[in-house]
């Protein structure tokens, strides 16, 4: 059974940090790409990051809206998958989830507001 558990969510003020993290099982990790996604309160589930698996382990890829903000990364010895969140703003408040692009799993929310 694919499981896929977000944490790390909370409330944060503009211009904070948080990070999350994502612990996986029940599918070899390091052979599948990993992303976050996100839904924002009445939006569609938006792109936020992904970091390569298998042969192309190591690269990445950000969505414009949080590049030199947002960093993910991933331990294929402990299967986790983080997204180390920057400069956060309040158009960041969404519950984010990690998906390996057929399953996704229980969100973490995050809210950004003074």
């Amino acid at each position: 059974e694919v499981q896929l558990q977000a944490s790390g969510g909370g409330w944060v003020q503009p211009g904070g940090s948080l990070r999350l993290s994502c612990a996986a099982s029940g599918f070899m990790f390091s052979e599948w790409g990993m992303s976050w996604v996100r839904q924002a309160p009445g939006k569609e589930i938006e792109w936020v990051s992904t970091a390569y698996g298998g042969e192309s382990t190591g690269g990445t890829a950000y969505a414009d809206s949080v590049t030199g903000r947002f960093t993910i990364s991933r331990d294929n010895t402990k299967n986790t998958l983080d997204l180390q969140m920057n400069n956060l703003k309040s158009e960041d408040t969404a519950v984010y989830y990690c998906t390996n692009g057929e399953y996704r799993g229980q969100g973490t929310l995050v809210t950004v507001s003074s």
